[in-house]
């Protein structure tokens, strides 16, 4: 049992849905979560949807959320963006998460390239002007940089081969904006309004979600479904806090 949390960040993808069903108890796990005081947020390094359509899905799933209520790497990176003053973007993502980067002027010459994962609509054609405006002075910016995801037709590749691809051809290291990036876990974090060593971060990704968050000083604990795969706990260290069958499991372990 891990005693007095007063906050818990929960991936999504993997962890509180599966494709287009919720894990079986979540919707309650999250519920009690709540019941018992505990502050929640909902951490995703998703670039296909934006955050007002993740609300819309939690809430299908009988789990109010308001948009607040989510934070994901396209909103890490239009934070980050803004911070540094930038305006003239190369946006590589779904056209749904483009809302998400309202306000930015999207140009052919950009000052960032930003990648996020266009699952087939990666072509040649489309990496090599990423690849050439990134020779051109603009600044890399990695909305995730995960191996792989799951999908209807098993393990599928996700942003970070590309991100790799293209650092390796430019010479450049792209900013990681999304998890496992210590800036994106901590702000997460201080979203909550609660003390850091009272956080729990749940994945199934147990680099992304489990390493990334023990890295950032807060409790890592990895679920067994989505992406998990038998023996994953034991590839990290230090290991997970915790390890439980599903998020159903959550608030037993954290005696809710």
């Amino acid at each position: 049992m891990i005693p007095a949390p007063a906050g818990v960040l929960l991936d999504l993808d993997g962890t509180i849905y599966e494709l287009d069903a919720p894990i079986p108890g979540a919707a309650e796990a999250v519920a009690r979560l709540r019941r018992a005081g505990i502050a929640v947020r909902f951490c995703t390094n998703t670039t296909r949807m934006p955050r007002r359509a993740l609300g819309d899905r939690l809430a299908a799933f009988g789990i109010p959320a308001a948009v607040d209520d989510v934070i994901t790497a396209p909103s890490a990176a239009a934070a980050w963006l803004k911070a540094e003053g930038i305006e003239r973007v190369a946006l590589y993502v779904a056209d749904d998460t483009r809302e998400d980067f309202a306000g930015f002027t999207l140009a052919d010459v950009p000052e960032a390239v930003v990648l996020g994962d266009l699952a087939d609509g990666w072509t040649f054609d489309v990496l090599n002007r990423a690849f050439r405006q990134v020779l051109g002075g603009a600044r890399l910016v990695a909305l995730q940089r995960n191996r792989y995801w799951k999908t209807a037709d098993g393990l599928s590749l996700d942003a970070g081969p590309f991100v790799a691809a293209l650092e390796f051809a430019t010479g450049a290291r792209a900013t990681l904006v999304g998890k496992p990036s210590r800036a994106f876990f901590l702000a997460a974090a201080a979203s909550l309004g609660v003390p850091q060593q009272r956080i729990v971060v749940v994945g199934d990704d147990v680099s992304t979600d489990v390493a990334g968050a023990q890295a950032a000083g807060l409790r890592g604990v990895l679920v067994r479904t989505g992406k998990y795969r038998p023996g994953d706990e034991g590839t990290v260290t230090p290991a997970p806090t915790a390890v439980v069958d599903s998020v159903a499991d959550l608030p037993g372990l954290l005696g809710v």
